[in-house]
């Protein structure tokens, strides 16, 4: 079996190259009893480096033939297969055993490398997810890791408003439609992204259900989303719909996922949806939902657009307003209008 089931496993492969001198090359270092006896890295900027009491080199092979080294480990994030299947070759090329990281190097995909080892008598072992723990817990897993997505952090050039909301079905959706309607019918050019498979209705220019990424691809798939618009059309402003709540009572799942579309959006405004007496969610409330997502992102958030499906009378928006200090409005009845202009005015003052 390749799969690396104790530290035990490690210390007998003594003493390791390591490829990747990030978050996952400095976690195998400090295993207990892990030798390391180098570091090779393909950026040239960390090259003669002091990394985990080495210095970073740019070469396996020489490398391998100036170190005792009986191992090479492979830690390298998604995204640089290419360079992980390379090292491996070089290295069982070379009689050394390897020790690859699911997460750039899935050996269960790689069938002709587990050959190649085996007719070079060398061990080939697989750092996994074990997701198998999962299945033994659930009776179902995943078949593999569902993390795709090459990391990326990209900060955008124009202004993004975040849509968040206290809860599920709280009128986020329509909030970030209409409010990209009202700023196209203003002259503005617009970017509308929908982090939901309903996201359907114009003016949305691209939509996708966030909640089937894994959580580690979301605020990746959010800055490629902007990055992309921003590319394709230099938008004056662009709205992002966020899903369920950060602080929700009742249905911990999605609060993850609004972290991450936050995350991924880096706003510099938000507006907040709210619906009050909810037949069938449980948000905690405004002022727990502005100081959450104000504490995960240094953005600020300008309005509330309420929806008041549930509400009798009309006297809500003013209450709200003198409450909570923000601008309020319906979007369903007019109420954008006003929001962006407090949107509009924020992005000039900054």
């Amino acid at each position: 079996m390749y799969i690396v089931s104790s530290v035990e496993e490690l210390q007998e492969l003594n003493p390791f190259i390591v490829i990747g001198c990030g978050g996952g090359g400095e976690k195998f270092a400090n295993f207990e009893g892990v030798e390391t006896v180098g570091f090779v890295d393909d950026d040239s900027s960390k090259h003669g480096k002091p990394f985990c009491g080495c210095s970073v080199s740019p070469d396996l092979i020489n490398l391998i033939e100036r170190t005792d080294a009986n191992s090479v480990a492979i830690m390298l994030p998604i995204g640089a297969e290419g360079s992980a299947l390379k090292y491996a070759v070089e290295a069982i090329d070379k009689g050394k055993n390897v020790v690859a990281s699911f997460r750039s190097l899935p050996l269960s995909e790689n069938p002709s490398l587990l050959l190649f080892a085996k007719q070079k008598n060398v061990s080939i072992k697989e750092i996994s997810p074990r997701l198998d723990n999962i299945d033994k817990i659930f009776g179902i897993a995943p078949s593999k890791c569902c993390e795709l997505l090459p990391k990326i952090d990209y900060k955008h050039k124009n202004p993004v408003i975040y849509v968040g909301g206290t809860s599920q079905e709280c009128g986020k959706r329509t909030t970030t439609r209409l409010l990209g309607k009202q700023a196209k019918e203003e002259g503005l050019e617009v970017a509308v992204i929908s982090t939901d498979e309903m996201g359907l209705e114009q003016p949305v220019d691209l939509n996708f259900r966030a909640g089937s990424l894994s959580v580690m691809d979301v605020a990746s798939a959010l800055m490629g989303s902007i990055r992309y618009m921003e590319e394709e059309r230099d938008p004056d402003i662009i709205f992002v719909e966020s899903q369920s709540s950060l602080t929700e009572l009742g249905n911990p799942h999605p609060r993850g996922l609004s972290a991450s579309i936050l995350i991924g959006s880096s706003p510099d405004a938000t507006i907040l949806c709210h619906r009050p007496n909810h037949p069938y969610r449980k948000p905690r409330g405004i002022l727990d939902e502005i100081n959450a997502i104000e504490s995960v992102e240094p953005t600020k958030v300008l309005g509330i657009s309420l929806n008041l499906r549930n509400v009798e009378g009309n006297n809500l928006i003013a209450e709200y307003e003198s409450k909570y200090g923000l601008p309020t409005a319906d979007v369903r009845n007019g109420g954008s209008s006003r929001l962006l202009k407090v949107i509009k005015d924020y992005i000039g003052e900054i």
